[in-house]
């Protein structure tokens, strides 16, 4: 498993922080039915439960749009990963069907609030992921983002470089069909569908629509 570390600014801001962390052997590839059920069943649970006004009062939403503030990013400009996709949702936009991956990460995002880093773990350069505030001098290229501005955002490093936001995670490490080890992240700034529960569930998916095995899981806390 990935070491994890997390800048003290970060840390001070929201002290409940704990990272769940799950690595697999992994097939990606299309997106089945099955899984896109589930994806709409969670689409239309959201949809029933929340006014566009009222998503980002989410806790973990709203706890990792306070963590944007207190290092100096705007969360409206700059939206956190699951906010958008909860947003597109109940503005009847849809979300996009795209590899079992990408769709399994989005779908335990829209339920949990969470947002999740998908890398693909053999593009991560290193053993131990950082998590720093970027800077102005961070070049970051978002997935379909192009260039993304990070300064003031908490970002994930690897040996190379920062890899991973909230908001989008870095072209080097993404998901692609070729991906055959997951290294997924899931950044509970602030508590709110329990961490524990939120790993063992994209444990089983990534068993049951990605073929997964030699499935590793732990629960980073800092307090401990």
């Amino acid at each position: 498993m990935i070491n994890i570390k997390i800048d003290p600014r970060i840390l001070e801001a929201c002290p409940e922080c704990r990272i769940g962390l799950i690595r697999a052997t992994v097939v990606n590839g299309p997106t089945s039915d099955g899984l896109w059920a589930e994806i709409e069943a969670a689409a239309e649970e959201i949809k029933q439960r929340y006014e566009l006004l009222e998503i980002n009062q989410r806790p973990a939403i709203a706890g990792t749009r306070r963590l944007y503030k207190a290092l100096g990013k705007d969360p409206s400009r700059y939206r956190v990963s699951s906010e958008a996709l909860c947003r597109r949702i109940i503005r009847g936009l849809g979300i996009y069907r795209l590899t079992t991956l990408i769709d399994v990460v989005n779908l335990v995002s829209i339920r949990s609030g969470y947002a999740i880093s998908g890398l693909d773990g053999d593009r991560i350069e290193g053993d131990t992921l950082m998590m720093s505030v970027g800077t102005h001098e961070d070049v970051y290229n978002g997935i379909g983002r192009g260039l993304l501005n990070i300064e003031g955002m908490p970002v994930y490093r690897d040996a190379k470089g920062p890899i991973a936001t909230p908001t989008s995670d870095e072209e080097r490490t993404k998901f692609t069909e070729e991906t055959r080890t997951a290294q997924i992240n899931i950044n509970a700034f602030v508590p709110e569908m329990p961490v524990e529960e939120a790993v063992d569930w994209m444990a089983s998916l990534l068993k049951k629509y990605a073929q997964a095995t030699d499935v590793e899981t732990a629960i980073y806390d800092p307090n401990k």
